[in-house]
C-alpha cells in the first residue's frame, strides 16, 4: 500500500469511527472506539494539513500562470516555491507519526543507578547523576519516588532505585540506559590530577500486573532486619525482604520500608520491570539481530555518556554530540539538548528501515 493509499484510509476510517460513535454502543466497544478515535483525530489533523498545502500548491501554480496581473503572479510564485519547500517536512512529520509505537512508551518507569569502577569518586558520581533525574523529572512534572538507596555515608552511593511516573516518561528516559562515565578531580585529591570514573543506569519500563504474571511458586522471599550505612541497625524486627525469583535467578532487595508488607510490595514492583524489561530485550534482540540501532545497542555494558567537569563538556557517544554546559545538563535543565537529537536519531534509523 503507498503513502498516499494509507493516509485515504486513515481518513476513511476516522470518519468511519465518527459515525459508529453517534449511534448506540455497550459502554465496552464505547470505550474501546473512543480510543481509537482519540488516537487518529491528532493524526488525521496532520493529513488534513497535508492535503490543504498540496491544494494551495494547485491554486498557486494556476495563478502563475495568469498574465493579466504580473503583481499578483509573482506573489503567487514566491508562495508557491515556499509552501512547496515545507512539503517534505509535513510528509516526514507523518511518516514518524505512522511508525509503529513502543507498547512500553506511555509507561512510567523504574531507575537504577550504581557506582561503577572508581571507588568512592564514582559512588559520588551516581549521587550526582540521581539528583540529575530527579531534578530533570521536577522540571517535567513527573512524581520521582526513591525506592531504595545504599549510600555510602560520605555523600555517594552504591545503588538506587527509583520509580518516576508521568506522562511519557519511558519515553523520554529510555536511552539513558548504559554506562556513564565521569572526569574530573576529586575533592580529596591533593595534586589536582583528574579521575575518570564511571556507573551505570538503567530505565526500566514498569509493568503493570496484566503484562507479568509472577507465580508465587516461582518466588523464594526472604525476610531480614534492615540496616543502615556500615552495618548500623535500623530496624528492630525483621522488615527487609528479598525476593528471589526462581526461572530467571533475578534477585530484588527492599528495605526502605518499616513495613514488610510495604517492601514487598515494593520489591515486586521492580522485579516486575525488570521481567518485563528481559522479555522486551528477547524481542528486541531477535527484532534487530541483522542491525545495530543508530542510537546505540543499549547494552548496559555500552559506554554511552561522559561527563568532563574540568572542560565543561558533556558529550554522547552514540550521536557524537557535545555539548558545553555541563552545568545545565546535570540540572536537569538542558538534559532535554541531548534526549531529542537521539529520539531524532531513533526515529531516522527506524524510517530507514521503512524504506
Amino acid at each position: 500500500m503507498s503513502f498516499s493509499d494509507t493516509l485515504a484510509r486513515l481518513k476513511a476510517r476516522h470518519l468511519e469511527l465518527n459515525d459508529i460513535l453517534a449511534g448506540e454502543l455497550p459502554t465496552s466497544d464505547f470505550v474501546k472506539f473512543s480510543k481509537e478515535y482519540s488516537d487518529l483525530t491528532p493524526l488525521v489533523a496532520k493529513i488534513n494539513d497535508l492535503d490543504q498545502a498540496k491544494d494551495e500548491l494547485v491554486s498557486l501554480a494556476a495563478l502563475m500562470q495568469d498574465n493579466s496581473d504580473p503583481e499578483m503572479r509573482d506573489m503567487a510564485e514566491a508562495e508557491f516555491h515556499e509552501l512547496k519547500a515545507k512539503l517534505p517536512e509535513l510528509e516526514r512529520a507523518l511518516q514518524i507519526e505512522l511508525l509503529p509505537k513502543d507498547a512500553a512508551d506511555e509507561k512510567n518507569a523504574i531507575l537504577e543507578v550504581r557506582a561503577g569502577t572508581g571507588g568512592e569518586e564514582a559512588a559520588l558520581f551516581a549521587a550526582t547523576l540521581l539528583r540529575m533525574y530527579q531534578r530533570y523529572a521536577d522540571i517535567h512534572g513527573w512524581r520521582f519516588e526513591v525506592m531504595e538507596v545504599s549510600d555510602t555515608g560520605l555523600g555517594g552511593i552504591k545503588e538506587a532505585t527509583a520509580a518516576i511516573q508521568g506522562q511519557n516518561v519511558f519515553a523520554r528516559l529510555k536511552f539513558e540506559s548504559g554506562v556513564h562515565r565521569v572526569q574530573r578531580v576529586p575533592e580529596t585529591e591533593a595534586s589536582g590530577r583528574i579521575h575518570t570514573s564511571a556507573a551505570t543506569v538503567a530505565v526500566l519500563p514498569e509493568a503493570e500486573e496484566v503484562d507479568i504474571q509472577i507465580e508465587e511458586k516461582d518466588l523464594r522471599i526472604d525476610v531480614f532486619r534492615s540496616s543502615g550505612p556500615g552495618g548500623q541497625s535500623v530496624n528492630t524486627t525483621d522488615s527487609a525482604v528479598r525476593i528471589t525469583h526462581l526461572p530467571t535467578g533475578l534477585v530484588v532487595s527492599q528495605q526502605d520500608e518499616k513495613s514488610q508488607h510495604k517492601n514487598k510490595a515494593k520489591a515486586l514492583r521492580v522485579l516486575r520491570a525488570r521481567l518485563y524489561d528481559l522479555e522486551r530485550q528477547k524481542i528486541d534482540n531477535e527484532r534487530a539481530a541483522s542491525r545495530k540501532n543508530q542510537v546505540g545497542s543499549g547494552d548496559r555494558s555500552e559506554r554511552i555518556r561522559t561527563f568532563n567537569f574540568p572542560q565543561g563538556r558533556v558529550t554522547d557517544h552514540r550521536v557524537n554530540l557535545t555539548l558545553y554546559k555541563i552545568d545545565k545538563i546535570v540540572s536537569g535543565e538542558a538534559l532535554d539538548e541531548i534526549i531529542e537529537v537521539l529520539i531524532a536519531e531513533d526515529q531516522a534509523a527506524r524510517l530507514a528501515d521503512v524504506d
